[in-house]
């Protein structure tokens, strides 16, 4: 009994998946409706058809007139020409919904891949999560579409063929009869191996292709090691290994199918053989046995479809299942039930005892901020220095809320964000990073990223705010230029002008530079700064820095070490404290710049934080 339980528990969560997915069916239920009528009424002329099959050879061997055998042939034709239009007309039909149901699938998943948080993208990865998506899909729908508009008909041929076979001779229904099981046992019999498989093989294709997505990214890591070889050889052997689980699945299913082609074979012999007895007996005509033939034909094609069913639906479970785990993650996130959106916002900006640690599936984190208690003024420059890990990153994640804090609240305006609507939110915050990422458009559209409805003029004022314009104009189309896949096409220093000129279009009241020039040459730097400048004025900005000579002006210098603020103040200030800060400004200039040691300025202590 102990394992059994497993493969009824397994058997029943794949039914409730199944009838969950069904949901997507309901919204082109006419069409359902109406490809299952179309679907039913060939199927009934596929059932007269045999019969009318009869009519032709008993008149042929009863002494039957010309005129009898043409009506006979003139009602094959007719019913052959209804049953082509009818079975053309479902599968267009079938193929529309189809398409539907697969855009249906589509706008859940993305959409859902949308609203969840940064922390799903950094377990599942890319790669991962594509393969799942275009698998899974493809998966589903192919086997959705064989159960919904497949089965029913099988089934009703089936029922229909039976009855008929009976009117017409007893025993020789019998005898097929016999004989029809048989193909269901099998399929039963092989269903468990093939559903392993496919689940074996999905497993597989996922993590083929996140590793692949992960060389592609990261191309030029791996030419600089001269790894491509090697990163060949091991996509190639992986695949070849997935392929190696195809072929010995083509050679289990090729036998299972010839298994059931043989109990045919043996079916329609033996049919031919009792038949003829009895019409050598005189007890049946030939067109009877003509037409038995013609339902033996058409029985064990419904009955290998219906006996095909379990391994279908296990495929279709299996599918689905990928596709459920994308739509069933919790999203942490979510906006409050009462959240509100953000309609103007001044700038104040409050981070109150934050402590946070990265979720993990194995448990908690490790904290990376510990107590941060700060308050910043709208206009405010907040300059954020310290070594890699400190959390300068992480805290600017949580006023972006992309994350929420462990312990502690971030307010904008005195509220707090998580009582704000996040998409909302977002857009009051201009975000520019090192490697700012560019899409594969046009520069006109990468400018109005954030803002698609802007007029080319408005366009052109920010890209000449930014320093760009005077280089737009000198690419081969002007703003219709194409920049290539991640602005590939443009230097460091251009992209990174670009991004400030997007974010200047939408004129966000809080600005977060992440370490925007540290990637630039020294004549880039100074015309992005000079660029960052204009895009500072009159806002809230965090800048976060390794180089320090970026953030000397900023109002006040924030140093983080091991999450928490040690020390803060003016980089005068900070350099009279002869603190960390003062220690790294002197490891990055080494002597190329005067004694700093002669600044009146006190030292800003912790208290002035809040």
């Amino acid at each position: 009994m102990w394992t059994f339980t497993p493969l009824m528990q397994t058997a029943s969560a794949s039914r409730g998946s199944l009838w969950r997915a069904m949901g997507f069916l309901l919204p082109h239920r006419h069409a359902v409706v109406t490809v299952l009528f179309l679907v039913l009424l060939s199927t009934g002329l596929s059932v007269i058809e045999p019969l009318a099959l009869k009519s032709v050879f008993d008149q042929l061997g009863a002494g039957g007139t010309s005129k009898a055998v043409l009506l006979s042939v003139g009602a094959l034709v007719a019913i052959g020409l209804v049953r082509e239009a009818l079975g053309a007309t479902a599968n267009w039909l079938t193929w529309r919904t189809r398409i539907r149901v697969h855009f249906a699938l589509n706008e859940a998943t993305v959409s859902r891949l949308h609203r969840l948080p940064l922390s799903f993208h950094r377990e599942e990865g890319v790669g991962a999560t594509m393969t799942k998506l275009e698998r899974g899909m493809q998966g589903f729908v192919g086997a959705i579409t064989e159960l919904t508009f497949n089965v029913l008909p099988a089934a009703t041929y089936l029922v229909l063929c039976v009855v008929v076979m009976f009117q017409l001779d007893w025993r020789l229904a019998l005898l097929a009869l016999v004989f029809a099981p048989i193909p269901v046992l099998i399929a039963r019999k092989a269903a468990p191996v093939q559903t392993r498989r496919e689940q074996t093989l999905m497993e597989r294709w996922t993590k083929i292709y996140a590793r692949f997505n992960e060389v592609l990214s990261g191309i030029v890591t791996v030419k600089s090691f001269a790894m491509e070889a090697r990163e060949k050889q091991r996509f190639l052997h992986d695949v070849r290994e997935a392929n190696g689980v195809v072929t010995q699945g083509v050679a289990f299913d090729s036998a299972v199918n010839a298994s059931q082609s043989v109990i045919v074979l043996i079916a329609r012999v033996a049919l031919i053989g009792l038949g003829g007895l009895l019409v050598l007996r005189g007890e049946i005509s030939s067109g009877t046995l003509v037409a038995f033939l013609g339902y033996i034909g058409g029985l064990f094609g419904p009955v290998q479809g219906l006996s095909g069913v379990y391994k279908t639906s296990r495929t279709a479970s299996v599918a689905i299942d990928q596709v459920f785990s994308i739509l069933d993650v919790q999203d942490t996130l979510g906006d409050a039930p009462d959240a509100v959106e953000v309609t103007h916002v001044r700038g104040d900006v409050t981070f109150e005892n934050i402590h946070f640690a990265y979720p993990s599936t194995s448990g908690p984190g490790r904290p990376l901020l510990k107590g941060i208690d700060l308050e910043v003024k709208a206009g405010e420059t907040i300059a954020l220095v310290g070594p890699s890990g400190a959390g300068k990153t992480t805290l600017m994640s949580l006023l972006c809320r992309f994350y929420d804090p462990v312990q502690g609240r971030v307010c904008i305006d005195g509220q707090d964000l998580r009582s704000l609507k996040q998409l909302s939110l977002r857009r009051h915050i201009g975000v520019v990073l090192q490697d700012s990422l560019l899409f594969n458009e046009s520069v006109r559209s990468n400018i109005a990223y954030g803002r698609p409805e802007a007029s080319l003029e408005q366009i052109e004022a920010a890209a000449r705010a930014a320093h760009a314009h005077d280089f737009i104009m000198r690419l081969p189309q002007g703003y219709d230029t194409v920049v290539g896949e991640r602005g590939n096409r443009l230097s460091a220093g251009e992209r990174q002008r670009l991004s400030i000129a997007r974010s200047l279009l939408t004129d966000p009241p809080i600005l977060i530079l992440d370490e925007p020039t540290s990637a630039l040459d020294a004549e880039s730097e100074a015309l992005v700064q000079e660029a960052l400048g204009k895009l500072m004025k009159g806002r809230t900005t965090f800048a976060i820095a390794h180089r320090l000579s970026t953030v000397v002006d900023a109002d006040r210098i924030l140093v983080l070490k091991e999450g928490r603020i040690v020390e803060a103040g003016s980089h005068a200030q900070l350099m009279r404290l002869e603190g960390y800060y003062a220690s790294l400004v002197r490891r990055q200039t080494r002597g190329l710049l005067p004694e700093l040691s002669t600044f009146s300025e006190a030292p800003l202590p912790l208290s002035a934080l809040a």
